[in-house]
């Protein structure tokens, strides 16, 4: 027999993982409905040039690509944003800003899996363009929160960790470390928690930083509060008020007590220039929930004109992980209102006539399509969540009746098809 597993790293959704897909994605919508986004899409296999622009990024080497049946260099899309920048340049002029846009797209990686990390999964992307201050990002902070507590998650379960890439940028300049040199210590510092620190500052002596720069590096990203910032640096840098005003607007969110400073979130991808922020549990030890952040120079990459924007990526396995572990998923069942089964095969077509009827009104009918025992009929109801069980039995149908059960209540009466 043939291999029946889905290829490593990837799943199958049965229809009990659908609906807990289902589940999530409806909470994820809400939650970006009720700040008004709107949702768009893109093709999941995109030009592999979308990508290797930000060559050296450990995301072009986890790429799906390869070339199609028209000499063309393609991949399967590995995160939603540069798709997204696409979108935005193809609309041009034509676009309204400030533009608010949400989606949910399959994204494909070839590495490692682990526990929270597969090789493709689903991820919420909700992101706004066209405004310049902090407002954005704590819209963005607004909307994590927002659809947490829809999932009965609190900030004893969970916290979103915040700083600014400017902050990082403005020590290695003091430092008198290039321009050239600041993405690769930003993708570095994104591995902190993943690898050895030993390992890490040995990386970033192979870019030529010395001892005392990676000293300083690594003393600043272990700040956890502005005022230790501010303490310790001896320039007075702007980015301290941007990010003081971000967790002013938090507090006028009523979101204050999810949010915290931590120095040592800079984001791998090289796109981001400002407000970074990932959302990590708080006990259970999973890798980050999500992350994002500014990133007002995206589009001049790509030829464009650029326009301030920021936004988040929200994977689907994390969340689900964290969920299990705090009990917190709901009990997943089919929701069925009625299962019509005919007692014989002369009755079949009345019981397709009345299944076709409470499908119009709106309902959720199940018709059984052979012949089976009164025993298998209601464990069926029961196994499928139905609310009700409409018999078409010889008797009552003779005179314009069903015979009908509420499986709720257990009651059983006889009711003319008009008053289904």
């Amino acid at each position: 027999m043939m291999n029946l597993a889905p290829l490593r790293g990837t799943r199958d959704f049965f229809p009990d993982d659908m609906r807990l897909r289902n589940w999530l994605f409806g909470h994820f919508r809400d939650a970006a409905r009720k700040f008004a986004f709107e949702e768009y899409d893109a093709p999941i296999l995109e030009l592999e040039e979308l990508y290797i622009r930000k060559a050296g990024e450990e995301i072009t080497g986890q790429l799906y690509n390869f070339e199609d049946k028209g000499g063309r260099r393609v991949t399967l899309r590995p995160e939603m944003t540069p798709s997204l920048a696409r979108l935005i340049l193809q609309k041009g002029g034509a676009l309204t800003l400030p533009a608010k846009w949400f989606s949910i797209p399959q994204c494909w990686r070839y590495e490692r899996t682990t526990r929270g990390r597969r090789r493709e999964h689903y991820q919420w992307n909700v992101d706004i363009f066209g405004v310049p201050g902090v407002t954005a990002e704590a819209e963005l902070l607004a909307v994590l929160v927002t659809f947490f507590r829809q999932l009965g998650l609190g900030p004893q379960d969970l916290e979103i960790r915040i700083s600014n890439r400017k902050l990082l940028q403005s020590v290695l300049d003091s430092l008198g470390v290039p321009d050239e040199k600041f993405a690769p210590v930003c993708v570095l510092v994104d591995k902190l928690e993943k690898l050895p620190r030993e390992a890490i500052e040995q990386d970033m002596q192979a870019l030529g930083l010395t001892d005392t720069i990676v000293d300083r590096i690594i003393e600043t990203l272990s700040l956890k509060s502005l005022d230790e910032l501010d303490n310790v640096l001896s320039e007075k840098y702007e980015v301290i008020d941007e990010l003081r005003g971000l967790f002013r607007l938090g507090e006028q969110y009523g979101i204050a007590d999810w949010l915290s400073f931590d120095a040592s979130i800079v984001r791998g991808l090289a796109y981001y220039t400002g407000t970074v922020f990932e959302a990590f549990d708080r006990g259970v030890n999973l890798r980050a929930i999500c992350g994002g952040g500014r990133y007002d120079r995206l589009l001049s990459t790509f030829g464009g004109n650029d326009i301030p924007a920021c936004g988040f990526g929200f994977g689907d396995v994390v969340i689900v992980e964290l969920l299990k572990e705090k009990n917190r998923l709901p009990e997943f069942t089919p929701e069925i209102d009625d299962l019509v089964c005919p007692f014989s095969e002369d009755l079949r077509g009345p019981a397709m006539q009345i299944a076709s009827r409470l499908r119009e009104q709106g309902r959720v009918v199940d018709l059984v399509l052979e012949d089976k025992k009164i025993k298998w009929i209601f464990k069926h109801a029961d196994r499928n969540g139905a609310s009700r069980v409409i018999l078409i039995a010889p008797d009552e149908w003779s005179r314009g009746e069903v015979r009908v059960k509420n499986l709720k209540t257990g009651e059983e009466s006889n009711l003319s098809p008009d008053a289904l």
